[in-house]
């Protein structure tokens, strides 16, 4: 079978796939490990979302991440502060209050905070307009480069395959039935295609005549030069879209919504999204203002409508899978996904329903948005 796309849910459907004893896996990516998405974003992971699908997603991808330097044997740096959420206006503090009351009923206990508990959590935090927040302490980060590199490394050993600079030019699928996969270094013949390509998977699902409303958006991230450490939680501002954790070296690492931002792929950074973070962040953090800024960067988030992934297989196809769309938290969710994935192609049926995740969602109208995406 092939997975398209050696990114760190591509690796792990992989990885889930090998340990139920499935050593006929070739995972192909145009680039190199760590060369898209998940080499790029900030390594947040977090259970607090606004729907449910999402939040069991999420909180059992955090249990895999809580043994993960275990589990793949390499040290990732995963680092349980929480996620501080930030709320300015009423609609925002009930959207809080109303994601809190569903996490809780899910069992990720998440809870509200006044503005003085939030600066309790993070001192050097400026709450002047903050009205509400809410706090997940089982939230974190990892570092995000030893995921990757971690799940590649056990795939081999287990006995798959990994070709990195390998290009896919063409699916063959005739009737629907999935034969064989050419790309630019020859072809492989399967009866099983995963499409986990990130930006590109709607040029992939377009090889098979398969439409996917899947949208690449450019999203920055910078890095400053780093101080003592003081922000132990990653800080988010639902009204700016603003991520900013410290990693332990010191750096502060972000991002920030850009509301006008045009859709396509390109990986170029801005002084328009330099400037706009420094603004954010000195308002929330005031001792920031004199730090320098290293590095800037960008990366990209494949929307979908609703911002939810698209998971499953499609009508009139059999074994063309797909696992994209993730809308900028494939990261944190891949650990679940992959292994749902896993069990549709082992046992032919996963055992958490993919049906919410469908892309057969969007033409019947079965579709619940996800607001909780920031940066």
């Amino acid at each position: 079978m092939v997975v398209v796309g050696a990114g760190v849910v591509g690796l792990s459907i992989a990885y889930h796939l090998c340990k139920r004893g499935l050593t006929n896996v070739v995972v192909l990516d145009k680039t190199h490990l760590n060369g898209g998405a998940s080499g790029r974003c900030g390594g947040g992971i977090r259970a607090q979302w606004g729907t449910k699908e999402n939040i069991l997603l999420a909180k059992e991808s955090i249990r895999f991440f809580e043994r993960i330097n275990t589990e793949l044997g390499c040290n990732t740096f995963f680092r349980q502060g929480g996620y501080l959420f930030l709320a300015f206006t009423k609609e925002q503090a009930e959207q809080l209050e109303k994601n809190v009351r569903l996490q809780n009923s899910l069992g990720v206990k998440s809870r509200m905070l006044s503005p003085e508990e939030a600066k309790e959590i993070v001192p050097a935090l400026s709450v002047e307009r903050v009205l509400a927040a809410s706090f997940h302490d089982k939230d974190g980060v990892i570092f995000p480069w030893p995921v990757v590199w971690g799940f590649a490394e056990r795939v081999k050993e287990m006995g798959g395959e990994i070709c990195e600079h390998t290009r896919v030019v063409g699916i063959d699928a005739p009737g629907g039935r999935v034969k064989r996969v050419k790309t630019d270094r020859g072809e492989i013949e399967t009866r099983v295609v995963v499409n986990v390509a990130g930006p590109w998977s709607a040029e992939i699902a377009k090889m098979v005549g398969v439409e996917l409303p899947i949208t690449p958006v450019r999203h920055e991230i910078m890095v400053t030069e780093p101080i003592k450490p003081f922000l132990d939680p990653m800080l988010v501002s639902l009204e700016t879209g603003l991520y900013l954790s410290q990693t332990m070296r010191g750096e502060l690492i972000g991002g920030v919504s850009i509301p006008d931002e045009r859709p396509g792929i390109q990986y170029g950074s801005t002084l328009l999204f330099l400037r706009r973070m420094a603004r954010v962040v000195t308002e929330l953090l005031p001792q920031a203002a004199k730090l320098r800024v290293l590095r800037q960067w960008a990366g990209h988030y494949d929307m979908t409508p609703d911002a939810k992934p698209i998971l499953g297989d499609v009508d009139g196809f059999e074994r063309f899978i797909q696992a994209n769309g993730f809308s900028g938290h494939g990261f944190m969710i891949s650990p679940a996904v992959g292994r749902l994935i896993s069990e549709l192609i082992v046992d032919g049926k996963p055992s958490m329903s993919l049906e919410p995740f469908s892309l057969e969602r969007f033409l019947v109208g079965k579709v619940e948005r996800e607001k909780v995406v920031i940066g």
